[in-house]
């Protein structure tokens, strides 16, 4: 085989599973697989998981994505892994230390969801350090500098055994290659990395929140690695795990929904992006913008340099609870409450010809979608979500309308995004849309006719998968030329447009939208006072 001739693989660790996709060098995939990953929630607001179940995950999804592919091990010529933006925590000999008090040491991973560290997060946001202005001026709970101030001030035994620190996606290339690098798009978005500056760490923010022996503990011994670049091969032991051999090239990193961006603006890397948004909509949903110069917007993450390609600067809004909130409203209402998927199927099945008919399908019924806080653009981990038009109906009916008044809410939110960057300089037409949501002809609907935008799809069944694997392709290059092989490797597109006939009625609710943030923000006030 020529290296043309060569396989490659993308693995993608996201809340609830590994998944892994093999493909070949024009980016088509031949085969997939994935494994399920186990979750423990010891408190509330405590989410965990257990490092070494990640890894066995990933390394079951790889050998039956192989089969699948019907490749070789020793053909596929490099590997790339993106992850939630969870924190691994390691003592001595790379042993697991527990991140709870008093836990069982192989729960050794912060989940990304985690609120723990919700006052540490407030505690940052108060320093008005610089590092802020890069964050959208709001330190959130899911980053990691919070995570390791409670581990400091809660579990100082472990603090004090700790001789490493991971984001995931970093932890999973140094399981498989023994190099420690971290990767630019982790450390920059959830560590207060300034990736711009020739001094990225800002020792007086970390020492203020009392982090002074942050560099000692998290073991960071270099600088950050650009996105793609080639960390190491994989090691014999890491080989013989996944099925592949030694030759084969991992690149550095990136978040899962980075990955995602990635994997649905590759195509348009070089040109203009100002009118282009990767959204990643699964469990929660990210959305990217990418620019060439820095845009500060307040109460969305960034800008963040080289966090997904090197010379880009990034902006990153949120909703941390999207696919969540729908799987909650299931459960919540009667009528679905024991359905499962099939709750979500029947939704599609019955609502999408009655959109088609009628925009505004429950006039009366309204939403905010905050039921695990606002990520962007109000920065508020501590929002509450907000339902409005309930009646003692217990119908079909009566869910069809609660499941569209939530889809509507998670798009209007969407919109709101979209207004806080476009004030900035960007001006979206085009929503990249890739995860979950892609299969939601509900929500895909929504998310045109609600913003005005076109709903792009890559023809890639997995465009996360297609994401890391393109970043593994780069790493086959010694100068890590990512933008070479994104091109070369997206995938055709297929596009939704919006009907305008519904954006009357949207533009009314999403007026109502704003007026329930107001009214939520008076009572809180007045709950406080």
């Amino acid at each position: 085989m020529t290296l043309k001739d060569k396989a490659i693989i993308g693995v993608d660790v996201g809340t609830g599973s590994a998944r892994a996709g093999v493909f070949d060098s024009t980016g088509k995939l031949l085969g997939s697989a994935s494994y399920p990953i186990a979750m423990n929630r010891p408190r509330p607001d405590f989410v965990e998981q257990d490092s070494a179940n990640i890894w066995q995950s990933v390394c079951k999804s790889v050998k039956d994505a192989l089969i699948r592919a019907d490749v070789d091990g020793n053909d596929v010529a490099a590997i790339g892994f993106d992850a939630t933006c969870s924190l691994v925590i390691r003592g001595a000999d790379d042993s697991p230390l527990p991140v709870s008090p008093d836990g069982p040491a192989n729960w050794d991973v912060i989940v990304w969801m985690d609120h723990r560290a919700t006052r540490e997060a407030e505690e940052c946001t108060a320093t008005g350090s610089r590092v802020l202005d890069y964050i959208g001026g709001t330190m959130s709970p899911e980053m990691e500098i919070p995570k390791l101030m409670w581990l400091k001030r809660h579990s100082p035994e472990v603090w004090n055994k700790m001789t490493a620190a991971y984001d995931l996606a970093d932890f999973l290339a140094y399981r498989a290659t023994g190099d420690n690098a971290r990767s630019c798009c982790t450390v920059t978005c959830k560590w207060t990395h300034l990736a711009h500056e020739d001094s990225p760490w800002d020792q007086a923010f970390l020492s203020s929140v009392g982090l002074d022996d942050f560099i000692e503990k998290v073991g960071i011994d270099g600088p950050a690695v650009a996105v793609g670049t080639p960390v190491g091969s994989l090691s014999a032991n890491a080989a013989r795990e996944l099925g592949l051999n030694t030759n084969c090239m991992v690149g550095a990193g990136l978040i899962d929904a980075h990955a995602g961006a990635l994997g649905t603006l590759g195509a348009h890397l070089g040109g203009n992006l100002d009118q282009r948004f990767a959204m990643i909509a699964g469990t929660s949903t990210c959305h990217m913008a990418l620019s060439p110069e820095p845009r500060f917007i307040k109460g969305v993450w960034g800008p963040y340099f080289g966090a997904v390609a090197p010379g880009l600067w990034l902006n990153e809004g949120g909703q941390s609870a999207t696919g969540a909130l729908l799987d909650h409203i299931c459960a919540l209402h009667p009528f679905a409450r024991d359905m499962g998927r099939d709750a979500h199927r029947l939704a599609g099945e019955k609502l999408l010809p009655r959109m088609m008919e009628q925009a505004d399908l429950a006039p009366r019924l309204h939403m905010l979608p905050d039921f695990h806080g606002n990520r962007s653009p109000l920065a508020d981990p501590e929002a509450l979500g907000v339902i409005s038009g309930l009646t003692l109906d217990q119908s079909e009916e009566s869910f069809l309308d609660l499941y569209w008044a939530t889809a509507c809410a998670i798009a209007y939110g969407t919109r709101h995004i979209i207004d806080a960057l476009n004030a900035t300089g960007y001006d979206i037409r085009h929503i990249h849309l890739s995860g979950g949501h892609t299969a939601s002809p509900v929500l895909v609907k929504l998310y045109a006719d609600v913003t005005g935008c076109d709903v792009v799809m890559s023809e890639c069944p997995e465009p996360v998968l297609l994401g890391a694997a393109m970043l593994a392709a780069a790493a086959l290059d010694s100068e890590g030329e990512l933008e070479a092989a994104s091109r070369s490797m997206a995938a055709p597109e297929t596009v939704k447009t919006p009907d305008e006939s519904a954006r009357a009625d949207h533009d009314r609710r999403y007026a109502i939208f704003h007026k329930l943030h107001a009214h939520r923000q008076e009572l809180d006030d007045m709950s406080k006072a």
